[in-house]
């Protein structure tokens, strides 16, 4: 009998790094019926390495419908999730640059600098107006991010 997608994402949390792997494939060769639970267990989880899998996977699968819930992410406790969700968002392409331009105001510094950071993987010169603002920002994660976010774009 083959195993749920449900099961599948359980296998993320084993301590077997090749029961993970193999978890992380099936997942993805099953994006249409993975979508919607690996965006529950990336938000309702409490296992990092199963929150790291669903966004790295997400971003793999590439559907819009994940980029909201990537970015609820960027708000994790955890920076190893932040960070995947981050790369998540950059590889999401042209999609994801409105809701992250729109985040680079946030409240929360490890937001924007995450934002600004998937900004300059997605490369789109839309985003070096609103990057530019970035660059007096108090937090120097948000600062670094912003200048290379920039100079990626224009390279």
């Amino acid at each position: 009998m083959e195993k749920s997608i449900e099961e599948i994402i359980k296998d993320l949390e084993d301590e077997d790094e090749f029961t993970q792997e193999e978890a992380c494939a099936l997942l993805e060769s099953n994006a249409k019926e993975s979508l919607e639970p690996l965006i529950e267990a990336l938000l309702t989880n409490r296992n990092k390495n199963v929150k790291i899998s669903a966004a790295k996977i997400l971003g793999l699968i590439g559907d819009e419908r994940a980029i909201e819930p990537l970015i609820t992410t960027l708000r994790d406790n955890n920076k190893l999730v932040r960070r995947e969700a981050s790369t998540s968002l950059s590889q999401m392409g042209e999609k994801a640059i409105d809701p992250l331009i729109n985040i680079l105001t946030d409240d929360d510094w490890k937001v924007r600098g995450a934002a600004a950071w998937a900004l300059g993987g997605i490369g789109n010169e839309r985003a070096i107006d609103p990057l530019n603002k970035l660059l007096d920002d108090e937090s120097g994660f948000v600062n670094a991010g912003a200048k290379w976010a920039i100079a990626n774009i224009k390279s």
